[in-house]
């Protein structure tokens, strides 16, 4: 009888997943399973937020897979040890997983594809995370593109924005009749010993049947006036799929059916929803093609950008949303509250730290990394390059968004910066944005003492704008090499 072995990662749904598909159709029996092997990823393990996502993800996608008859094995990594085992003890003549695009990822899966073919089994791997291969887009000259609008208009040239989906879950799977030995999930240790999730657990439901409900809420709710919603964070304007398309709990294919099927009643919503999911792609495109980006500036200019001596910057204030600037106080509460951060807010707090405060970009990345429940590595590289000046279709470096002036565009009623800095909520909304600026009468009346309650800010916005200016003319100059 045929067997067929399919490798769960970051594909942790049912419906359509081109592995799952592909072993349906060769017929036989399945056997689904996960590897636990985080050292394998190099310093780009999964961070704690996102360990805690992929606790409750497997759960549930265990909990799936056990109801239809094929229970999923859990085991502990090297990953080609742990694979070659399974393969031994089911009798497995065919391996095939979904594809994931982290340069640490694509070595370790390439060793592991040939070893496996010698070995004389049948492997196979798909694309269950994009609606484009990284390498099926390139430019007149056959390069990658560092560009986002044309990169995503030769994408959906090729046709990105007519993929379809495949199947619908299967209502049976055909397990094997004695399964080989598994690992439970807490075995894995994955969630904190010290309770700081209860913010996460509030706020997110991991897992696929939590992913098609964000999506239906989003498409029903929000995605009509998502052109003029998306920018401000004291409303639910975005979609929020970002941690399910991260661990796959849901693929772009479904995200773009859904969407192309709301076109007629939100137009605008709809294309400008696209171009995100565009973005993503275009993430994982720079990643493929320069895979040093996740620890070097794709413009090398930038490795000699004079930077603040790093006793002097308030990095611990900064990530604890104590920097006196409340809209970037907001952002990083709710970021460690519920693990996630609205985008405008992502790109003030991360312009504040590496330009105004001029730190490392890197050491942003890598706090948004362990604190982030969607953090994916090409997304998160390409964020912090793009505020930092120093990536693809990067913000011009003189592009330092002052966040005084943003919250009071985005945030003008307060509604953001009320929630998630309560020391501010009874400021009237003309000095919520600038307390230090407010009348002493005024704070006392909003109860607000000043260093006590709440710091003054951390730096001068406008003498560190001219610093951080001063620092770019310094390379200004120099070629822009990769």
């Amino acid at each position: 009888m045929s067997i067929t072995l399919i490798w769960f990662r970051r594909d942790l749904r049912l419906e359509d997943n081109p592995a799952l598909i592909h072993a349906l159709e060769a017929g036989g029996r399945i056997l689904p399973v996960y590897i636990h092997a985080p050292e394998e990823e190099g310093e780009w393990a999964p961070g704690a937020a996102a360990r805690w996502w992929l606790h409750h993800s497997l759960q549930a996608l265990g909990g799936e897979l056990a109801r239809r008859g094929a229970p999923l094995v859990i085991r502990r990594g090297p990953s080609r040890t742990a694979l070659e085992a399974l393969v031994r003890e089911s009798g497995a003549q065919r391996v095939v997983w979904n594809r994931l695009y982290d340069p640490a990822v694509i070595r370790r899966d390439r060793e592991i594809k040939a070893a496996l073919r010698e070995q004389g089994l049948e492997v196979k791997s798909f694309n269950a995370a994009l609606l484009m291969e990284p390498w099926a887009v390139s430019n007149r000259s056959g390069q990658p593109y560092r560009v986002f609008t044309p990169f995503w208009k030769a994408s959906r040239a090729l046709g990105a924005e007519r993929q379809s989906p495949g199947p619908s879950a299967p209502a049976h799977l055909p397990g094997l009749s004695g399964a080989p030995a598994t690992e439970s999930v807490e075995a894995l240790d994955l969630l904190p010993h010290i309770p700081w999730d209860t913010g996460l657990a509030a706020t997110w439901q991991p897992g696929e049947a939590g992913a098609r409900q964000a999506l239906a809420r989003f498409a029903e709710k929000a995605l009509e006036d998502y052109d003029r919603g998306r920018d401000r964070p004291g409303r639910t304007g975005t979609s929020r799929l970002s941690p399910h398309l991260h661990f796959g709990e849901i693929g772009p294919r479904q995200v773009m059916a859904v969407c192309t099927r709301a076109r007629e009643r939100a137009a605008g919503g709809v294309d400008r929803f696209l171009s995100e999911l565009g973005w993503r792609e275009f993430a994982h495109h720079l990643l493929f093609h320069f895979p040093q980006t996740p620890t070097r500036p794709l413009d090398r200019r930038f490795e000699d950008l004079p930077l603040a001596d790093p006793r002097e910057v308030p990095f611990e204030a900064w990530c604890h949303g104590r920097t006196g600037l409340p809209i970037v106080d907001a952002g990083m509460r709710e970021l460690w509250h519920t693990g996630w951060m609205h985008n405008r807010v992502r790109m003030i707090t991360a312009s504040l730290l590496t330009k105004n405060l001029r730190a490392p970009w890197l050491e942003g990345a890598r706090w948004f990394w362990d604190t982030l429940v969607d953090a994916d590595l090409a997304a998160n590289t390409l964020g912090w390059q793009w505020t930092a000046g120093c990536g693809a279709d990067a913000a011009p470096y003189f592009r330092i968004f002052n966040p005084v002036l943003q919250g009071e565009r985005f945030d003008a009623a307060g509604d953001y910066v009320r929630r998630w800095v309560p020391e501010l909520a009874q400021l009237p909304d003309r000095h919520l944005h600038r307390p230090w600026e407010a009348p002493a009468a005024v704070l006392r009346a909003a109860g607000v003492d000043l260093d006590r309650d709440y710091p003054r800010p951390v730096v001068d916005l406008a003498e560190s704008r001219r610093a951080a200016l001063a620092a770019f003319e310094h390379i200004k100059a120099r070629p822009k090499a990769d």
